[in-house]
C-alpha cells in the first residue's frame, strides 16, 4: 500500500509514468544498496588493517620481551632502518644508535634472556596514528622508550619498515 503511494508521488513530482517512476525508485534502491555494501566492505577492510598493523607491532615488542625472534621476522622487513637516542638512567647526553634487521633479530634473542623485564606486566602501549591503503603510522611506548613506526603493506602483509625511537624522557626515567 505505502509502495503505490510513494510511486504515485513520485510520478505525480516527476510527471512521470507509473513505469518510469518505478524504474527511478529502483535505481535510487539498487545506489542506495550498493553504498551501503561498499561501505561495509570498507569499513571490514579498514578493521582488517588495523587489527594487522596492531599485530604486527605486538609481535615486534613481545617478540623482544618473550625471547621469541621468529615474531620478529614475520612482523619487520629485512629492509628494516632503525635509528634511535639513547642515555643512561643518570643523564648525561643522548647516543644514536643505528640497528638492521639482522641486529635487531639478536636483540630479540637475547634482550630478555635473563628476565630483564616481565613479560605480561611489561609496558607495551600501542597508539595507531593513521591507516591509509598501503601505509601506517604508529606509537610504541615500551619498557626502552617510545618507538615511532612506519609500516608497509607488502603482498598483503603490514610489516615495520622504519623505527625511530629514544629512551625515555627524563621525567619518564624511574
Amino acid at each position: 500500500m505505502y509502495g503505490r503511494k510513494i510511486l504515485n508521488s513520485i510520478k505525480v513530482a516527476l510527471n512521470q509514468t507509473k513505469e518510469e517512476a518505478a524504474m527511478k525508485l529502483k535505481t535510487i534502491l539498487t545506489l542506495a544498496v550498493l553504498c551501503f555494501t561498499l561501505t561495509s566492505v570498507t569499513t571490514a577492510q579498514q578493521s582488517d588493517d588495523h587489527e594487522a598493523v596492531r599485530q604486527a607491532v605486538l609481535d615486534y615488542v613481545e617478540g623482544i620481551y618473550e625471547v621469541q625472534p621468529d615474531r620478529i621476522e614475520r612482523s619487520v622487513s629485512r629492509e628494516l632502518a632503525k635509528v634511535g637516542y639513547w642515555r643512561e638512567k643518570d643523564g648525561g647526553t643522548y647516543s644514536e644508535s643505528r640497528m638492521s634487521f639482522e641486529q635487531l633479530v639478536e636483540v630479540a634473542k637475547n634482550w630478555n634472556k635473563k628476565g630483564r623485564v616481565d613479560p605480561k606486566t611489561a609496558l607495551k602501549e600501542v597508539v595507531i596514528y593513521e591507516i591509509v591503503d598501503q601505509t601506517a603510522t604508529v606509537k610504541l611506548r615500551a619498557h626502552w622508550g617510545i618507538d615511532y613506526m612506519h609500516l608497509a603493506k607488502k603482498e598483503g602483509k603490514w610489516l615495520i619498515m622504519n623505527v625511530l625511537w629514544q629512551s625515555p624522557p627524563p621525567q619518564d626515567v624511574k
